[in-house]
């Protein structure tokens, strides 16, 4: 097996703390998005999924802590404690640490809290989860807006093929803060309703909370039950806009264009994608476009926004461990809150959870400053 592949993994999120409670909300088409009234975030009640604070504090507890972490860090310091203590691996120098966010600790710009303003940085955030684990080598941040978690797989993939590690781990997350909520907010994009992607009558975007970890390697030895292997990556800018997508969808094109060349597979092949899907008017117009231009459009599809909202640099890749349970599953996930068509393009949407024979998926993602990426993954049968 000359690819690496996704193993070890686990979710942090409101509708559990573990990869397996988590997917099997999802398969029962269970939403963690709830409505909020929370002023000191947003003057008006909004949808989102939050983490429960005491169930997180008692969870964090566990790991005997000795110093004051933050809330975000507490959320990632789980998340990847799991997966490390799960593969029994020896974090010499040949380990490698890669850290997905987009805003990291952005709250104690908001707070008066015990932590100084250096603390929001993101090399800070890093250094505090290298120290955690003791970590040999410098951690890699990834802040590359909304596709920062599935770029960290493209890189980890990267690093171990170059042979500057035997194993990499991701660990990816962003919270709710006023900070973000108020910054989509100016756009006009929160819905005050759950998110709908896709659909004739989407209202916009949730904003949601998450941590989720993954071990990348080329050890046979540690294949999980739900293990894929890395056929394909690739990402593009479009160069469109600082918010907006191309209209033709060109950067997410090119993007998929290029990872099914190098997974040396036809559009046919393809399962079914787990797509951006954000429910805003021009993200999910945008893929329609895309998804037709590369010969995806009767491909089956779903965006899991409607479980989670959007979880920023921890999108990615939550969305693609659940597509590894999801393939050896062989389930279809719905893709909660569709309706009705809403885009110019045909797309296939998951309207309920289906079973279905599924070998290789695709995931997509696509963000601010234009900015996309595109990785294929297939089964492996232990």
């Amino acid at each position: 097996m000359n690819n690496p592949f996704l193993s070890y993994n686990n979710i942090i999120s409101s509708l559990g703390f573990d990869s397996k409670t988590v997917v099997e909300k999802v398969s029962a088409e269970v939403s963690g998005l709830n409505s909020v009234d929370d002023k000191d975030i947003l003057p008006r009640p909004f949808y989102t999924s939050m983490l429960d604070p005491m169930v997180l504090e008692k969870a964090f507890e566990k790991l005997i802590p000795k110093k004051k972490y933050t809330r975000l860090e507490k959320m990632m310091l789980l998340s990847l404690h799991q997966i490390i203590k799960d593969s029994k691996l020896e974090l010499t120098e040949r380990v490698g640490l890669i850290i997905s966010t987009t805003k990291g600790n952005i709250d104690i710009l908001e707070s008066q809290e015990m932590f100084t303003k250096e603390r929001a940085y993101l090399g800070a955030l890093a250094q505090e989860i290298k120290e955690f684990f003791n970590f040999k080598d410098d951690p890699i941040v990834l802040s590359n807006a909304c596709v920062s978690g599935v770029m960290a797989v493209s890189i980890a993939k990267r690093l171990i093929n170059e042979k500057k590690y035997d194993h990499v781990f991701i660990v990816a997350g962003d919270m709710v803060t006023k900070f973000i909520i108020s910054g989509f907010n100016a756009f006009q994009a929160l819905s005050d309703e759950r998110c709908r992607p896709y659909c004739k009558t989407r209202t916009g975007i949730n904003i949601g909370e998450v941590a989720a970890s993954v071990l990348v390697t080329k050890n046979t030895n540690l294949l999980v039950d739900e293990s894929v292997e890395i056929l394909g990556d690739a990402s593009c800018n479009d160069a469109n806009h600082i918010s907006g997508p191309s209209r033709t969808g060109e950067g997410l094109y090119r993007s998929v264009m290029s990872a099914m060349k190098e997974a040396n597979i036809e559009a046919t092949d393809i399962d079914y994608i787990s797509a951006h899907g954000t429910a805003t008017p021009y993200n999910d117009e945008m893929e329609s476009i895309a998804f037709s231009r590369a010969g995806l459009a009767e491909t089956p599809l779903n965006s899991l926004k409607g479980y989670f909202g959007h979880t920023l640099g921890a999108s990615g890749l939550l969305e693609t461990i659940i597509g590894m349970h999801s393939l050896h599953r062989n389930q279809l996930f719905a893709s909660l809150g569709f309706q009705e068509l809403g885009v110019s393009h045909p797309l296939n949407i998951i309207r309920k959870t289906t079973p279905k024979n599924s070998n290789i998926f695709l995931k997509t993602a696509s963000g601010f400053g234009g900015s996309n990426t595109a990785a294929i993954f297939r089964k492996i049968y232990k």
